[in-house]
């Protein structure tokens, strides 16, 4: 386990409860949870201040991390591994919070037409095999067979999802059925976390689980509160600018998907990890989607499900909840918003 680095970034005077209090703007970075990098910023008297704070935080990812693993088991714990393992076998008790996430995904499923699935296991597995092959040995990179990815579809029946909240137990009622959480897990536990925080009396923090952005509240400045200033990154890695634009987000989270960083390639084709449930292929109508929304695990969710949408029919569904925008980047490069998206921009620009 990499430990705790802890950045001193710059120092600034504030007001806080009529009493002039000296805060120093201090930064987190920890590896290895959820397979990403993870980043806290925040505001403190003094550094063993925002330490503590921050290894809170790496706690509480940690248990998250375990909870919804589907690689891995740990000793006196039933997680996501745990269920897949019993698939077809027997009901699994597991801890509330994993029956959240699983209640929370389902009504993705729904909300989204299937466009989130996390039964998709079967298929999404063929797909991690056969990349993690093809970046181990360019060479012998391959697409898997059209039979191979419908006998897995197969066995992706959301409906055989078991979930009874009061014995607090979850079946997999197909043995040969798998959960894929990859598409909420971060956004879910990234607010969750906030939340906690936020009871907690905490009024200022930024949190990002490999890009899974949520903020408490704004940022201290010099004339009070101001909004955290986010860049979209810019799928092009071939552009000169790396950042699409930049946002002001205070309360909110800021979720990317993308096809830039996890992918293969076959013949000069690449081949990334969004799939759509529907053509069991990736997703070819888009570079990257950002969502906006005060709830990490919606944006989560909503950022692969709208990914396999076309772009007219995404704009119509995100336009149909309230307090979600989404920026669009397409397969051709055009930039494409939702309908309130400009109002969180730094520059605000021109429809």
């Amino acid at each position: 386990m990499r430990r705790l680095l802890i950045i001193l970034l710059f120092s600034c005077l504030l007001t806080s409860f009529g009493c002039a209090k000296k805060t120093t703007r201090y930064q987190a970075e920890f590896l290895s949870l959820f397979d990403t990098v993870t980043t806290v910023v925040g505001y403190a008297e003094n550094k063993d201040e925002f330490t503590s704070l921050a290894e809170q935080i790496k706690g509480k990812l940690a248990e998250y991390h375990k909870l919804f693993d589907i690689y891995n088991s740990y000793e006196g714990l039933n997680n996501l591994k745990t269920i897949n393992d019993n698939a077809g076998i027997a009901p699994v008790k597991v801890d509330q919070e994993l029956i959240s996430l699983l209640l929370f995904a389902k009504e993705q499923y729904y909300l989204t037409g299937g466009k989130l699935n996390i039964a998709l296991g079967p298929v999404l597995r063929v797909w991690h095999e056969y990349r993690e092959r093809a970046l181990s040995d360019p060479l012998s990179a391959k697409v898997p067979s059209r039979k191979l990815l419908e006998e897995a579809a197969k066995h992706t029946d959301i409906e055989k999802v078991i979930i009874d909240e009061e014995a607090s137990t979850v079946y997999l009622t197909d043995p040969e059925m798998s959960l894929d959480v990859g598409a909420v897990a971060k956004g879910y536990a990234v607010e969750r976390i906030a939340r906690y925080f936020e009871e907690q009396g905490i009024s200022s923090l930024l949190i990002s689980v490999g890009g899974n952005i949520r903020a408490i509240g704004g940022k201290p400045g010099k004339r009070g509160m101001e909004a955290w200033n986010i860049g979209i990154k810019n799928p092009d890695k071939e552009s000169p600018d790396e950042e699409l634009c930049n946002v002001l987000i205070s309360g909110y989270s800021v979720v990317s998907s993308g096809t830039y960083e996890r992918y293969y390639t076959v013949d000069g084709k690449k081949y990334h990890h969004i799939i759509d449930p529907n053509t069991l292929m990736p997703a070819s109508y888009f570079k990257s989607i950002t969502i906006i929304c005060p709830d990490s695990g919606l944006a989560d969710a909503l950022s692969t499900a709208v990914f396999n949408m076309p772009v007219e029919n995404g704009k119509k569904f995100i336009d149909s909840i309230e307090n979600v925008e989404a920026l669009w980047v397409t397969s051709t490069g055009e930039i494409v918003y939702s309908t309130g998206f400009k109002d969180f921009m730094k520059v605000n620009v021109k429809q």
